[in-house]
Parts: C-alpha cells; structure tokens; sequence
C-alpha cells in the first residue's frame, strides 16, 4: 500500500507509492525523508558546471582553471594529473572509529583527497569546458558531448551552435531551446528537422518561416500565414534585427501567437506508462524529465540508457542506482556522486572502474575498501554492515550526503538554476553561498554600435558590462564572425543571464493536475492548472498539427 509523507525540509505532503517501496526493499534502504523535489535540490548542489575559476595545482604549482574556486581549501589537480599513477587515493586511507558519526569521518578525509579541476574527456581546445567529452574549439559548454566550434550552453552533437539549451543534433543555430536535428535556426524552441526557422515554437519538419508556432512540413510561412516564396523572402530581407524596436516588437508578436494555440501536455516519443517532460523511448518511466532510453525509472532528469534506477541526474548507461548524480556506465550506485565505470558502491565520490566501496573518495581500481583502506572481502562485508548499522541507529543511513558535504556554494551549483534561492534563505537551509567578486563588476568603458556590420573586431580585447545583472563579459571572435553572418545583434547580455532566460522558457520539472482544454481529459503535465496556455492531451493535439 502507498504510504504518505511529510518533507522534513518543505513540510509538504508526498507518497512513497508501491513502486517506490519495493525498489526501496530491493537495495534495502529505508523510505526517503525528503520529497522528489527536495532530493533532487540536495542532489544538484553537488555539481557546479558554469562557474570556472582560475587557481594553482596542488601538485605542480601551475595555473589551472577549475571548478573549484581558489579560497577552497580542497587540493585541486588537473585532469592529466589527477588522472595520473604520481598520486594513489589508498595514500589517504583511515581506519572507521565507531565512536565518531560517519559522515564526520567522510568529510575529514574529503578535505585532503585531492579532485579534479574540470570534467571532461578527449576534448580539444576547450579549455573552459566542463562536463563535456569529444568536443573540440568549444568555449563555455557544459554537459556537452561531440560538438565542435560551439559557444555558450550544453548542445549534444552539434557544430557551430551559439547559446544554446539542451540543442541536439544542429548546426548553425542561436539562442535554441530543446531543439534536434536543426540548421541556421534562431530564437526557436521545441523545433525539430528544420531549416531557417526564425522565431518558431514546435514547428516541425520546416523551413523558411518567421514567427510560427504549431506547423509540420511548412515552408514561406509568416506568423502562421502561407506567403509565397517572393513575397517570404522580401519580408525577411526587410527585418533588421539589430533594430532594438523592431526586434522587440517581432518578439511580442510571436510570443502572443504562441498563447493562442493549444500546448501538448507533454512532450514524448515512443513511451509506455510513462510521466514527465521530454521523455523518448522509454517504458514506465515515472516523473522523468529530459530522457532517453529508461525502463523502470522514477525521479530522474537529464539521464540515458538507464534500467531500475531512481533519483539519479546527468548520467548514462547505468543499471539499479539510487540518490547518485554524474558520470556513466555504472551499476548499484547508491548516495554517491561522479563514479564512473564501477559498481556496489555506496557514499562515495570520484571513484573509478572500482567496486564494493563505502565512504571513498578518489580511488581508482580498487575493491574492497572503506574511508580509502583496503580490507579483504569478508572484512569489508563484516565492517560494512556494522557501520550501516550505526548509521541506521543515527538516522543517517539512507539520506543522500548533507549539503555541508558539497565542494561548492550553493549558487554555484545547478541547485540554483532549477531551485533558486536568495543568498538569506540558502544559508538559513544550512547551504554555504558566493558573494559577488567587485572585480567581476567594473563599468563598461566601451560603446558598442547597435548595427553588428558597425562593430570592430577589435571588439573582442573590450570589457563589456551585463545589461542586467552588471556583469563583466568579453566576446569571442567567432561569435562575433556568426552574429555578422546572420545580422544578428551583439548580446547586451553576459552568458550567465542568457542562460538564465533560456531557463525560463521551459516548464518547471514538476507535475500538475489539470484536463486536456478540448476534451476534458485528466492529464499529469508540467503545465499548473492556472496557467493561461490551452494544453491538449496526446490525441486533441496531434488531431489538430497533423
């Protein structure tokens, strides 16, 4: 039977419900204290993707740039060093007092493991890149895979994209949201196999329009009106989008088209008793957001090729995990973050292709160990136990890491993307916070035309000042190349607000109750009941695009 309970930290109501409680008897941890949102909170502010700072190796001295910001006292090594045989995790190895709380122990031997300055792989020239493998000439990308000349966002397997979110698959495209399979579209959200698309909102299959939302294999359309090629070219040619008013004014206009036609409750592909947003090939995936491929999965977001698992974010290829965020092709993962290649681990970090560890940090092709030190089988297996008997006893065991265990502040991590608190409300929740650096914040000294076709190249050595938060920020020459291909204007923006405003485009990760606008329906989408858009189950919709 469903049992309900009451969040320790929001003290909402929430139900654990017979698939929660039997996946819970399955990996025999106690039922969670914290409801999906607040876990999923607790889980983000252990990953910091879009704050780099530059700092000294613990190791050789030299200048990094790291995720880790340089008043952090944790020992910091590059990726070649960390990954390196001049250091060994077991160096740090302690045996377990039973008279101190576990996670006590955890954090003294956190303070002197050494991390990683960045997450990456196999990249070229990306430098301030982080989260992202086989990219190359990439600058400012985070959780990105496969993408070349690209800037500012997370694309997956695109070429030449500027200031994008969660863009897959596309060339040439700027400022895209949840877009696949796209080239030289701007401004576009929710757009799939197009082509010049400008200002468009789940268009499909199309090319050459401006302003549309809702079409499927449309081409010279104008805010949802047929033109002729001639006449389509002509309005295009005529639109000057460096042109602050008429920029703005094309904006409202489409952004009021877009509340006029009905929203699909959800957007998926190919699923089977499944719930949640952006959610593709998968079968009983319950409360998912952007994923792929899951079978048997609940409370996950931004996951691949995943089976049983539960509460888990920015993995891949994963099997029977539970409370665990970063890396890929692990199995029995269990409150533990950035574990790669390894399996039966439990409260652990930045391990790799190792297994049967708990409470270890650091450690690379190991078995058998605990607080780093290495035991034989039935030792580890007999220590284990006790020790989760003791936590059991303190109410620990089965509760993700407490936020005083995370390497960032909280406004350093995704936490404040999807959860934003202000600094006040942080720090009352026990999380450590960022204050801003004046350095950061100088007035900006140069004037920028308002014509792209007016501005220097030189533009790239100027200190510009963010419109909206005063932040400083340079531009990189190649954007500036693209935003003078397209006639585009120069973002009076700093990247940290755009992403902010792409953010803001999607839905909350969260479900509602609510009815299909034509049908009357009972639906589960991440559109609130008072919401103005009309939002159509499955069927109402695809009835009216197709």
């Amino acid at each position: 039977m469903p049992q309900s309970a009451i969040c320790k930290i929001s003290g909402k109501p929430f139900i654990h419900t017979d698939s929660d409680l039997e996946f819970y008897k399955k990996i025999s941890v106690p039922p969670p204290t914290l409801c999906p949102e607040e876990r999923r909170r607790r889980r983000f502010t252990f990953r910091n993707e879009r704050f780099l700072y530059k700092r000294k190796s613990a190791l050789s001295g030299k200048e990094i740039i790291s995720c880790m910001h340089p008043d952090s006292p944790q020992p910091v090594y590059n990726q070649e060093e960390w990954y390196g045989d001049t250091w060994d995790g077991a160096d740090y190895a302690r045996p377990y007092d039973f008279n101190r709380p576990f996670f006590d122990q955890y954090k003294e031997l956190q303070k002197v493991v050494p991390t990683i300055a960045i997450n990456g792989s196999n990249n070229e020239n990306c430098p301030y890149a982080n989260y992202a493998a086989a990219c190359k000439n990439c600058h400012l990308i985070f959780g990105s895979v496969y993408c070349e000349d690209c800037l500012y966002g997370n694309p997956y397997y695109c070429k030449s994209c500027i200031d994008s979110l969660l863009v897959r698959d596309s060339e040439l495209c700027y400022e895209c949201v949840t877009c696949e399979k796209c080239y030289e579209c701007f401004y576009c959200q929710d757009c799939a196999g197009s082509f010049g698309l400008l200002f468009c909102y789940d268009c499909h299959g199309s090319k050459n329009c401006i302003g549309c939302t809702g079409l499927r294999n449309k081409e010279y359309y104008i805010f949802n009106k047929a033109y002729s090629k001639e006449d389509f070219l002509k309005a295009k040619a005529a639109l000057n989008l460096c042109d602050p008013q008429q920029f703005e004014n094309l904006k409202l206009q489409f952004e009021a088209l877009k509340l006029k036609y009905p929203r699909r409750f959800a957007v998926t592909l190919q699923t089977e008793n499944s719930t949640g947003d952006y959610v593709y090939s998968s079968k009983n995936a319950a409360d998912c957001y952007d994923v792929q491929r899951l079978e048997d999965c609940r409370y996950c977001a931004q996951v691949i090729d995943m089976k049983d698992c539960q509460d888990c974010n920015y993995m891949e290829e994963c099997e029977l995990c539970y409370e665990y965020i970063c890396h890929f092709q692990n199995q029995r993962i269990f409150f533990s973050v950035w574990c790669h290649a390894s399996h039966d681990i439990w409260y652990s970090s930045y391990c790799v292709s190792s297994s049967d560890l708990f409470g270890c940090i650091g450690l690379k092709h190991k078995q058998y160990c605990i607080l780093n030190k290495q035991y034989t089988k039935g030792e580890y297996e007999d220590l284990r136990s006790r020790i989760v008997e003791q936590m059991k006893t303190d109410g620990s065991f089965g509760e993700f890491f407490h936020p005083s265990l995370s390497l960032f502040c909280y406004n350093e991590t995704v936490a404040q993307e999807y959860f934003p608190l202000t600094k006040e409300e942080a720090l009352q929740r026990g999380y450590r916070w960022r204050d801003k650096d004046p350095k950061d914040y100088q007035p900006q000294t140069y004037r920028v035309p308002q014509n792209i076709k007016e501005v220097p190249d030189s533009i790239i050595n100027e200190i510009l000042a963010c419109h909206e938060c005063k932040k400083n920020f340079r531009v990189e020459r190649a954007e500036v190349s693209f935003y003078k291909r397209y006639g585009l204007p120069l973002p009076s923006k700093c990247p940290d607000c755009r992403h902010r405003t792409r953010l803001a485009l999607r839905n909350p990760r969260m479900l509602f109750e609510r009815n299909c606008k034509k049908c009357g329906v009972g639906l589960q989408s991440t559109y609130a009941p008072e919401r103005p858009e009309q939002v159509y189950c499955e069927k109402c919709y695809l009835e009216m695009v197709y």
